[in-house]
């Protein structure tokens, strides 16, 4: 059974066993394990997780994929090893599948276009995972981790609640159809919401992050005093350890958060 690939559902099948096996191994899946899937194409990740020895929950969006992956693991259907959810990941409700926070793991080569919105999905659902080990786009898994050192509003979105690891770099040859640009392999660890005393701290925290990011070519003075006054932002500031001449890509996760203490 022959399947095209999808170019509006961002479909680029992963053909590398190594590369599969690096993100089991990077989320350290093991027997009896449940791991969410997104998207499992033709079935080459959901594969790979269950010789690991772990229950899948795989979500396809696609509904010409499905009778192929109902034939490819009927046995794994059958033992309920595999659940197989025909679906959009962004109506997916941990709840409805009795999943616990931290008593699953999501893995998945996920569509590029919209990598922001499932990494945020899961990181502020009340419903988190033990942790994430993703394929997306190689420049996207830069930003993530800030391999230049540089921080951003995803970065810092991603490292409020958990840590983001570089896994390895995956060739675009390695799929097809050939996209255009290198993926990789990230992992997100130790998720959770400590950093946080409550919602409302939360909410301050990324209001004041993406105003500090509203100007690029700013200092982050000059961006946060379009809306907080510039008195206020220098006490907060000295509180926080932060130099006046900042730029906001320089300020790493920590001062952030005691910088929005003080400006709450």
């Amino acid at each position: 059974m022959e399947h095209k690939a999808k170019k509006s559902l961002g479909q680029n099948f992963l053909t590398s066993h190594t590369a599969l096996s690096a993100m089991c191994k990077a989320g350290n899946v093991q027997k009896g394990d449940i791991v969410l899937e997104i998207g499992p194409g033709k079935g080459a990740l959901t594969e790979v997780i269950l010789s690991f020895g772990a229950k899948v929950i795989a979500i396809e969006k696609d509904h010409d994929l499905i009778p192929l992956l109902e034939e490819k693991f009927k046995i794994a259907l059958e033992n309920k090893d595999l659940i197989l959810i025909e679906g959009d990941i962004m109506d997916f409700d941990p709840k409805k599948y009795e999943l616990n926070p931290k008593a699953y793991k999501v893995i998945a080569n996920i569509p590029y276009y919209i990598t922001g919105l499932i990494i945020r999905l899961f990181l502020e659902s009340e419903v988190q995972p033990e942790n994430m080990v993703l394929l997306v786009q190689k420049e996207v898994a830069d930003r993530i981790v800030a391999r230049d050192k540089k921080e951003s509003i995803l970065s810092l979105s991603v490292k409020a609640y958990a840590e983001p690891k570089y896994i390895l770099k995956v060739s675009k040859k390695l799929f097809r159809p050939v996209p255009k640009v290198d993926s990789a392999v990230i992992a997100i660890n130790n998720i959770g919401n400590s950093n946080f005393k409550d919602k409302k701290e939360m909410e301050n925290y990324f209001n004041i992050m993406k105003l500090g990011f509203a100007h690029k070519r700013k200092m982050l003075i000059g961006n946060l005093s379009q809306e907080i006054s510039k008195e206020k932002i220098i006490e907060a500031f000295k509180k926080a350890e932060i130099e006046e001449k900042s730029r906001a890509e320089d300020i790493p996760l920590s001062k952030w958060i005691k910088l929005a203490q003080c400006l709450d």
